[in-house]
């Protein structure tokens, strides 16, 4: 497909996004379609920045895979050392790369793998939801799927538990470690946790699909370990290549499990092409659809963001792969 092709699927389908391509140093394309603001007709542009959605889970990875590097936690720390009493339906075998992989078994209060409605209201008292901490009552009472290390199974509660277990290890709380750790040395200053109910002029309101309601009652409203994070299309660009330059790309990309269900590889927060060296990181919301991937061999990486539920997919398969 050309760049012709994804004018045409986007004025098809109404695409409300931002869709970007760079081939080492050069963009190659780059486009704003839709309304960040529909109430107030406010445009999407390229510097619009946008919930990612799971796509959040790569940020938390790297965040813990730095910790781990510093030696303030290990691949093989447990959860139960530092929860405590705290979610006691989660295995004592558990541990930090269990849940990196989404091997850890444990339950999910967002159980993907059991069927759900992408626009359901799944969080209960979303406004409440401003710290790590206050997911406790949400995480607990979930019994264990399977053991730990059995197989994969994604698991969204499990990168909520790693953020926890970053800010008990550290001391310092889950935003303030992503910011330090990831979004400056990476240079990443379009990117962070703005409040769903006090989003900044800059940033794109997320739509349910084929609805001007907004998603401002179905998502936490500050993002945490599991997802949502606000980013821009030039930030995705400069996240790989920071990444890949960094000494945490070869642990966060090793391949861990073989996903056939979804024709892809698993490494530490990050999915990966069945057969090629492509990183992949997707995320799919209430208002919020995003796929952006890197290959390290030809330097590429193709960006889609949209603010609707599951606008960027049929532009992101007619990106270059």
């Amino acid at each position: 497909m050309g760049w012709e092709d994804v004018e045409r699927i986007a004025e098809e389908t109404g695409f409300s996004g931002v869709v970007r391509v760079d081939r080492g140093d050069e963009t190659v394309f780059e486009r704003a379609y839709g309304f960040a603001d529909r109430a107030h007709g406010v445009p999407n542009t390229a510097g619009t920045r946008f919930g990612i959605a799971s796509g959040g889970k790569g940020f938390t990875a790297l965040t813990v895979l730095s910790l781990v590097r510093d030696g303030t936690l290990g691949l093989g720390t447990t959860a139960r050392e530092l929860l405590g009493d705290d979610l006691p339906l989660i295995s004592g075998d558990v541990t930090v790369e269990h849940l990196l992989a989404h091997t850890s078994g444990i339950g999910d209060y967002l159980d993907e793998e059991a069927g759900w409605d992408v626009e359901d209201y799944l969080v209960g008292a979303a406004h409440l939801l401003t710290t790590t901490e206050a997911f406790l009552p949400l995480l607990d009472g979930h019994a264990a799927k399977f053991r730990a290390g059995e197989r994969f199974g994604y698991c969204n509660s499990g990168y909520v538990v790693l953020a926890l277990l970053a800010e008990r290890a550290s001391g310092r709380g889950f935003h303030a470690l992503v910011h330090e750790r990831v979004l400056e040395p990476f240079g990443l200053t379009g990117t962070g946790f703005p409040r769903s109910d006090e989003l900044p002029g800059d940033a794109a309101v997320g739509y349910l699909e084929g609805q001007d309601r907004t998603n401002v009652f179905h998502l936490p409203v500050l993002g945490n370990g599991d997802g949502g994070i606000y980013t821009t299309a030039a930030d995705m660009t400069r996240f790989w290549r920071a990444l890949f330059d960094s000494d945490l790309a070869a642990e966060a990309t090793r391949p861990r499990n073989h996903v056939p269900e979804e024709s892809l590889r698993y490494g530490l927060g990050f999915w990966l092409h069945e057969t090629t060296d492509t990183v992949i990181l997707a995320g799919y919301d209430p208002g919020v659809s995003f796929k952006s991937w890197y290959d390290p061999h030809t330097g590429t990486v193709a960006t889609a963001l949209a603010n609707t539920s599951s606008g960027a997919w049929p532009v992101a398969r007619a990106l270059p792969s």
